[in-house]
């Protein structure tokens, strides 16, 4: 079976404005770099439904985006999270990769999957939207897992150089989904400390300014990959930021590509041990369109071995 690549055209329409270094060149830069892998499928991503998003947002929330989304321009929802014409259907193409890609994985039909989508998702909470973030698409994700397809232990790791503070927010009190986070601290949001462990369900790696591959791979192999063993999933979600690859301008961790490919294979042989290799991969940060790219395809070249 094939590693899904799922993406859409409507997660260009997003347009932050050009302060913003979320664009619509990243996708672009993401599915060219990883075009020509062998061993992958590209499908498009459905919209997310009501039903599925209002399984994570709450109603009143969602309602206010409809409300804000222009007819031209943007409007702020804060200082670095904007909407345009065209925002909603691409956060909704986002969230209904994840979810698709989950439908796909477990009916059988991929051996795993990449959703090649914008904007990210990690810090939208369950009424807020910040950090770029207006649905968060693993946390979605996730509730459809459990919802549709019954799963009772679901894992989601998050290697963006930033905290994943939405979804820590959302499943927080949720013990039968686990959240391991490894992200730049002190750094936006502020958030991710390691005594942040919920209902025993979240680990937070804080990683210093400066930290190179040797610490990172040492971190998650003592604090985040002994955790996930021994939590036994029956899904693996990734929140996959490439923000901290040393080139990205909005973190000072000193990653690169060979260390996305070490996780990543460490992740996927573990998932084809435990749980049928059922693992779906979600884009979140990553701004320097050269690192983001090599990134994604060492992200994507390790799932499609």
């Amino acid at each position: 079976m094939k590693t899904l690549i799922i993406s859409h055209d409507d997660c260009l329409l997003h347009d932050p404005g050009a302060k913003i270094a979320e664009s619509p060149a990243r996708v672009k830069a993401v599915l060219s770099a990883i075009s020509d892998l062998r061993g992958t499928e590209q499908l498009p991503a459905p919209l997310a439904s009501p039903e599925q998003i209002l399984r994570v947002h709450d109603a009143e929330y969602w309602d206010s985006l409809v409300e804000n989304e222009p007819e031209e321009g943007q409007v702020a929802l804060d200082w670095d999270t904007f909407m345009s014409k065209g925002s909603l259907d691409a956060t909704r193409r986002g969230s209904g990769a994840a979810c698709f890609a989950v439908d796909q994985i477990l009916e059988g039909k991929a051996k795993n999957a990449f959703c090649a989508v914008r904007p990210p998702g990690h810090h939208s909470y369950q009424n807020v939207a910040m950090g770029f973030c207006l649905s968060n698409h693993v946390a979605i994700a996730a509730r459809h897992a459990q919802k549709v397809h019954g799963l009772e232990r679901i894992a989601v790791l998050d290697f963006d150089v930033h905290h994943g503070n939405g979804t820590q927010e959302i499943f927080e009190d949720s013990p039968e989904v686990l959240f391991i986070s490894s992200h730049q601290f002190p750094l936006y949001p502020g958030t991710g400390t390691a005594d942040e462990t919920g209902a025993g369900n979240i680990v937070n790696i804080p990683l210093p300014p400066g930290t190179e591959s040797a610490e990172f791979r040492k971190a998650w192999s003592r604090r985040g990959f002994s955790r996930l063993f021994s939590f036994d999933p029956e899904l693996i979600l990734i929140s996959a930021g490439f923000d901290a690859h040393e080139r990205d301008p909005l973190g000072q961790l000193r990653l690169h590509e060979d260390d996305y490919a070490w996780f990543t294979n460490e992740v996927r042989a573990f998932a084809d041990e435990v749980c049928d290799g059922r693992l779906v991969s979600v884009l979140e940060g990553g701004y320097d369109l050269e690192g983001l790219a090599a990134s994604a395809r060492a992200h994507v070249a390790a799932l499609a071995e």
